[in-house]
This record gives structure tokens, sequence and C-alpha cells, in this order.
């Protein structure tokens, strides 16, 4: 599953701007943590079902997809 994430999602993530990485795959409960414009973007939730359709067409599996927002540290700052 960490390869896929890597190799086949992230790729297409990254030409938005974003940036997907892979934490963890328990039973169907895929933990995945979104950095660049995905730690920001309003409709993460559509990412995260299109992760979900592409695994479960590409891979057989079905999945759940707990996101993870990760903000660079200076976005905090004022």
């Amino acid at each position: 599953m960490k390869e896929y994430i890597e190799n086949v999602l992230a790729p297409r993530i990254q030409g938005d701007g974003g940036w997907v990485e892979f934490v963890s795959l328990e039973g169907e409960k895929l933990t995945l943590t979104f950095r660049g414009e995905c730690s920001k973007c309003l409709i993460l939730n559509r990412c995260t079902d299109w992760i979900e359709q592409k695994i479960k067409t590409d891979l057989g599996q079905t999945v759940t997809v707990v996101p993870v927002r990760k903000k660079p540290f200076f976005w905090d700052q004022d």
C-alpha cells in the first residue's frame, strides 16, 4: 500500500501542489498525512473519496482514508 501511495497517487496530488504521505494501514483504516496545498484544502474530502475509489479499482481493497493535515509551522505565526 505504501508503494502504491508513493508511486501512483502522490505524483498526481503533487501536480496540484499537494503532498500525501503514507502513515499506516490498520485493517481497512488507511491513515495518510496531507501537506502542502492539501493541508489547507477546503474540499479534502473529495480527494480522500477519490483515493478510496482508486485503491478499490486498482488494488481491489476497500479502505477508509483518515486524513491528517500537517501545516508548515510558519503558517501559525503572526
